[in-house]
């Protein structure tokens, strides 16, 4: 019973230590190259293998940085934030101006309706003293 243990671990070492050198990325071997490291875990089974864990083995130096191609959600693009940010800013100025052109407006309605209450063809004078009805409300000089 003890041998067949052994020998089923020393099977599970052997072929665990081979899947893992061929599963391993040629650059990150160290020690020799990894079509080497495949010919002594094939020569030498068990010492090989134990070999590729100890020396050959890459480092890992914790888990592996998966890189996306593009964000997974809209707010982990950072092109999107920006284009957002300036769509804000953007609606913000152009509130600002509404707010002021109708402020605008609203004063100028004012001053046509509240000084002058005379519309075209009232008969009264012209506050400019010019006597061109069509000159009213301009800075001109005549």
């Amino acid at each position: 019973m003890l041998r067949v243990v052994v020998a089923v671990a020393v099977l599970v070492v052997f072929v665990y230590g081979l899947i893992d050198v061929s599963r391993t990325d040629s650059s990150q071997t160290r020690g020799i190259s990894k079509p080497a490291w495949i010919v002594v875990q094939i020569a030498i089974p068990v010492i090989g293998a134990v070999l590729w864990f100890l020396i050959g083995r890459p480092r890992s130096t914790g888990p592996a940085a998966v890189t996306y191609s593009h964000p997974l959600a809209p707010d982990d693009d950072p092109d999107f934030l920006r284009n957002l940010e300036i769509r804000r800013r953007n609606q913000a100025a152009d509130d600002r101006l509404k707010k002021l052109k109708d402020e605008f407006d609203a004063k100028e309605r004012k001053i046509d309706g509240g000084t002058d209450s005379s519309g075209p063809g009232s008969g009264t004078a012209d506050p400019h003293g010019s006597g061109d009805a069509g000159a009213q409300g301009t800075d001109e000089v005549k």
